[in-house]
């Protein structure tokens, strides 16, 4: 809307880099300021501006109409989050109510109905949330998914608005209240809620604003990354807010749909800090067009943050020469490392150097977990380019672990950590979370890497977890998926993520066959191909081997890990690419 005008990059409330004690008090602060939120369509029009005072008035409002429902303190409330005013609105109406927001997915796909459904209901259960709150376009999922968990209200937001002031005093926020719970999978079978308190945040939020980006009142950011995923929603809707600079957003879909919409929206909103994971800038790369160059000034872009997923060097290369002409400079890439069981920041590279990269040899890392670092063409073993992730931040302790052992540096292993801003468990839990958390405040990330120097290094996925294109998948809902078809027993399916020789992530499934006839060998690879992409929106590689040629531990269990390794030693790099490529042909053709 033309009427419509965008909050200030600048005001004259005095800087504070996050110091606050809660969410509340941070909105509290930064309400007294004129900057905020501003929401841009897929063409580029403003839509929607709230300045952080819009965003408390209508926070503390609907706060005491959601209490008036008779909502407890602790309470669940479930928010399909979409990119809209509605998100914040209700996710600071919770804070002031003593109320805990859980963010679900806003990411149905076409043919995907069942298996989103499945989702949100899983997430409602496990949160056992209260209310649901839903737009218009994704109410009916929402209460469908609700059907038999009873919450007290599912609705849409307008229909929350409508209701009548309350009596009820809202309660006192403490810094060891529960902020928000964050889901960190997606999965529609393992859903896993880390929970987040008041100081847990905070902590983390005052590291990121005042030491990892050093943010000031000349700062501006801009952002397209889902509330539902840990990176848009505390970098990009608390960051912001505690740090009292405005942010502009597009939504997700729509930057899929058109992404160089991201570059306009930089340009015209002069904004410096906003992050993306490899796929984001690769997909922003491969659209621009050499016309398209003398619309874009970037010269104000400071911080071009990378995370989420393995970081491809090549990728961000690529985009950087590409856009040099608009002014982007290489050096505002800033390579980091981060996970929703930290609220988000762990480690975070040397503001304006631009990404670093170690060349380690493939070889001696695999088979002895060496980092030894190789030159340019060495002959004698395979290197790969690791992008370094840089010093962890301030308050963490950082340890790379091998059964118990503390590693030197350049020895790989799995990441362990601890710090003011680790969740305090996943919700519901305890096993889980005395898996994850050690009774002295150590978490073991599931993560593989290495030391140098006090710089970190990521060099691997966590040990099951499936992550392509930024979406966490559990290997457990592909494996039940096949496993669900006649020809399939339990224990015969295993799925992992291998890498092409670019180093990009594909999924597979290998399955074990018993069915020797071509055709129908055949029709079940078909199947389970489709069934990928219809239950879980995915597209996969799926492999049938021989039975008892599932590598299992010792205890009998599946080991993915070896199943992984297995794929790749029996594929070479050229044969690996090739499933690679189609793959990537089978999802531009769906």
């Amino acid at each position: 809307m033309s009427n419509v005008i965008a909050t200030p990059t600048r005001h004259d409330l005095p800087f504070r880099a996050a110091d606050f004690a809660t969410l509340t008090e941070a909105l509290d602060y930064a309400a007294q300021g004129d900057t905020g939120t501003n929401f841009y369509t897929g063409r580029g029009a403003i839509y929607a501006s709230l300045t952080y005072g819009d965003v408390r008035r209508d926070a503390l409002d609907l706060a005491n109409k959601l209490l008036g429902l008779g909502l407890e303190k602790g309470d669940r409330v479930a928010l399909v989050a979409e990119t809209n005013p509605d998100f914040v609105r209700f996710f600071f109406a919770c804070q002031y109510a003593g109320l805990i927001p859980v963010a679900l997915p806003a990411s149905v796909k076409v043919g995907a109905h069942c298996a989103y459904v499945a989702q949100l209901q899983r997430l409602m259960e496990a949160s056992d949330a209260a209310i649901g709150v839903a737009s218009e376009g994704y109410l009916p999922f929402l209460q469908e998914a609700s059907e038999g968990l009873a919450p007290r209200m599912v609705a849409t937001p307008e229909a929350f608005y409508a209701l009548p002031a309350s009596d009820a005093e809202l309660p006192v926020v403490s810094p060891e209240d529960i902020a928000y719970i964050q889901y960190t999978s997606g999965s529609t079978r393992f859903p896993r809620g880390v929970v987040i308190k008041h100081h847990t945040a905070m902590a983390n939020l005052q590291a990121m604003v005042g030491h990892g980006l050093q943010m000031s009142n000349e700062d501006r950011m801009m952002s397209w990354l889902p509330y539902y995923h840990d990176m848009g929603l505390v970098g990009f809707v608390l960051v912001p807010m505690s740090a009292q600079v405005s942010i502009d957003y597009l939504d997700t879909r729509e930057f899929a749909m058109r992404p160089r919409q991201w570059l306009n929206l930089m340009t015209q909103s002069k904004a410096t800090i906003s992050f993306a994971p490899s796929f984001g800038y690769d997909l922003c790369a491969r659209r621009i067009r050499p016309r398209d160059l003398e619309d874009y000034d970037l010269s104000n872009w400071r911080i071009a943050g990378i995370g989420a997923e393995m970081i491809r060097p090549e990728t961000l290369s690529h985009f950087a020469e590409i856009l040099a002409p608009c002014g982007f400079n290489r050096r505002a890439f800033l390579a980091c490392y981060g996970m929703a069981e930290c609220t988000l920041g762990i480690s975070f590279s040397p503001l304006w150097t631009g990404f670093t990269t170690h060349h380690i040899d493939s070889d001696r890392l695999a088979d002895n977990h060496e980092a030894v670092l190789m030159e340019e063409g060495e002959n004698g073993g395979r290197g790969r380019h690791f992008v370094n992730c840089g010093i962890p931040l301030p308050g963490f302790e950082v340890e790379i672990r091998d059964d118990g052992k503390v590693l030197e540096d350049w020895r790989s292993g799995v990441i362990y950590l601890r710090g003011p801003s680790v969740m305090s468990g996943y919700f519901n839990l305890p096993e889980e979370t005395s898996y994850a958390l050690s009774d002295d405040g150590w978490l073991n990330t599931g993560d593989i890497g290495y030391l140098a120097n006090g710089m970190l290094t990521i060099t691997g996925r966590k040990k099951d977890l499936i992550i392509i294109h930024g979406r966490n998948i559990w290997p457990q809902d592909l494996e039940h998926v096949a496993e669900s078809q006649p020809e399939v027993r339990a224990g015969d399916a295993v799925a992992f993520s291998a890498p092409d020789h670019e180093g990009e992530e594909m999924c597979v499934l290998r399955v074990q066959c018993r069915e020797t006839d071509p055709q129908k060998r055949n029709n079940l690879v078909r199947r389970l191909t489709a069934l990928m992409r219809l239950e879980m929106s995915l597209d996969c590689y799926v492999e049938l081997v021989p039975i008892h040629s599932l590598p299992r531990t010792s205890s009998g269990k599946l080991s993915r890990a070896k199943a992984r390794l297995d794929f790749i030693n029996e594929h070479d790099a050229e044969h690996l690419n090739g499933i690679a490529e189609e793959v990537r042909l089978r999802a531009a053709s769906a």
